[in-house]
């Protein structure tokens, strides 16, 4: 089954009881999808490409560049210089990334055990990172000279932590207990 709002609705009636909705729109959604990535000390033109043509493959929309806000003489950034890439999904695009997040991309991860609970904070977000973008199979593997991390913060309506980590669990995001996690 497919991540869409028939989901989700069925999210809200499987949670209602616990945690006390009278009303569909109490219960939690996703609102948005943001992915990013940090470019750090790329100077090389062809390779900022890169990295914004492979985001904008596993997204499906064109990554927007991060500006630096202050020169840092010790870390050799100027004012303006691009020190990321991100993109912001909502809607149709979001519920495919993150139908390929859980199905296909997780689980190709190098020693997979499942996501800590521990990314979830307080406002109900869970915040990933990934280490290889080769993971997701519109990169090409044949070029692994070229790999970069992300992180992936998923943001959700939920008031709490415990309701987002039953929610989450509920879509199918696979969260485990930390101490399984760390093996």
């Amino acid at each position: 089954m497919s991540l869409t709002k028939q989901k989700q609705q069925a999210a809200y009636l499987a949670l209602r009881e616990a945690f006390g909705y009278t009303s569909p729109m109490q219960g939690p959604r996703v609102t948005k999808v943001i992915v990013s990535s940090g470019v750090g000390k790329k100077r090389d033109k062809k390779q900022l490409e890169l990295i914004e043509d492979r985001l904008a493959r596993i997204t499906g929309q064109k990554p927007s560049a991060r500006t630096a806000r202050l020169s840092i003489a010790s870390f050799k950034v100027r004012e303006g210089d691009v020190v990321g890439l991100q993109v912001t999904l909502r809607g149709a695009r979001m519920y495919d990334f993150l139908d390929k997040l859980i199905h296909i991309a997780l689980p190709r991860t190098r020693d997979f055990r499942g996501l800590s609970a521990k990314a979830i904070d307080d406002m109900g977000n869970v915040t990933v990172g990934i280490k290889e973008n080769t993971i997701f199979p519109e990169t090409s593997d044949e070029d692994l000279k070229d790999v970069f991390g992300l992180a992936i913060t998923i943001v959700t309506t939920a008031s709490s932590k415990a309701e987002a980590e039953a929610f989450l669990r509920h879509l199918g995001l696979p969260l485990v207990v930390d101490s399984v996690a760390k093996r």
